[in-house]
């Protein structure tokens, strides 16, 4: 004869656990959740160029407390931007498996919440920014915000293939934010920083809209392979890619930068055309996922070589 065991519930079976654990439980998932509205792996990159573009300024470490005033504000701006961002595409992320577990559309985060949490970073970034470093700073932080929130999720997002060309200049800001903060002003220097950034964003982020490209169209947001053929947006990849190699030549030949940054812009270069190629060439996943990871490397190396090669031309 079989006896049926009872099943313990998931009540009960929490009912077990310590007071204090779960106690500590609720505001660690909470604080998690918060966090994760801010996309933070998204804004490590978005610093080190703003960091790195301090150093290139002054030629040098600018000095800790800007530096602190610069990665804060900045990480409240970015982040901020980020969730209003997952504020407004919550319908969007629903329908997404890369996001319908995000804290909003699952439900542990209510979107108006969501909403005062981002516009509250976005305010703070400018009083620390505009108290650290200056008003410039400041005002490019908060165009960026504004640009990303109001013009690339609200409007181009869901309206054109053109969305990351276009929407992609708020996350080229960051150079900007840190230039002014160091020296008040912009210059020639600055905007190849800008462009560069610009430049290097579609093929980025259309290597992995190759990999998300199923999502996108079941959420019907326009992006470039959605649009068109995985084969055409390969071969946009491998142009913006080439542009974006002439616009760091180009920074060398305007005298922006020296021969240490020349020698390693074009070793960087080389292995990214290469990878852009590889991947209109290979038209698999493991290409695409591998051209989007080497160009977050990219990026982060060419700024940090950037950077050592003012600081090297100052002394």
């Amino acid at each position: 004869m079989t006896v049926a065991l009872p099943v313990e519930s998931a009540a009960s079976i929490a009912g077990t656990q310590p007071r204090t654990q779960r106690s500590l439980a609720r505001p660690l998932q909470l604080a998690s959740d918060y966090a994760a509205l801010t996309k933070p792996r998204i804004i490590v990159l978005l610093e080190i160029t703003a960091a790195a573009a301090m150093v290139m300024a002054a030629r040098g470490w600018p000095g800790a407390g800007r530096m602190a005033a610069v990665l804060a504000g900045g990480a409240l701006a970015a982040g901020g931007a980020n969730a209003l961002n997952m504020w407004f595409d919550r319908d969007i992320d629903s329908t997404m498996r890369r996001t319908c577990a995000r804290p909003i559309p699952s439900g542990r985060i209510p979107a108006g919440h969501a909403l005062v949490f981002g516009v509250s970073l976005g305010v703070s970034a400018f009083a620390v920014l505009a108290w650290g470093a200056n008003v410039l700073a400041a005002g490019l932080a908060l165009t960026a915000l504004l640009f990303y929130v109001g013009v690339y999720t609200m409007y181009l997002k869901r309206s054109s293939m053109q969305n990351i060309v276009i929407g992609g200049a708020a996350g080229a800001v960051p150079p900007l934010v840190g230039w002014a903060a160091v020296t008040g002003s912009l210059d020639l220097t600055a905007l190849f920083l800008f462009a560069v950034v610009f430049y290097w964003t579609p093929p980025h982020f259309w290597a992995l809209a190759l990999v998300m490209r199923n999502d996108y169209q079941r959420a019907g947001v326009p992006m470039l392979p959605v649009v068109r053929s995985g084969q055409h947006t390969r071969t946009a990849i491998v142009l913006y890619t080439v542009v974006t190699v002439l616009v760091t030549l180009l920074a060398y030949s305007a005298g922006s930068f020296g021969q240490l940054y020349l020698v390693g812009a074009v070793l960087l270069d080389g292995i990214f055309v290469a990878a852009a190629v590889a991947a209109l060439r290979d038209a698999s996943t493991r290409a695409a996922l591998r051209l989007f990871h080497f160009s977050l490397v990219y990026l982060a190396l060419l700024f940090a070589v950037m950077a050592a090669d003012r600081v090297v031309g100052a002394v």
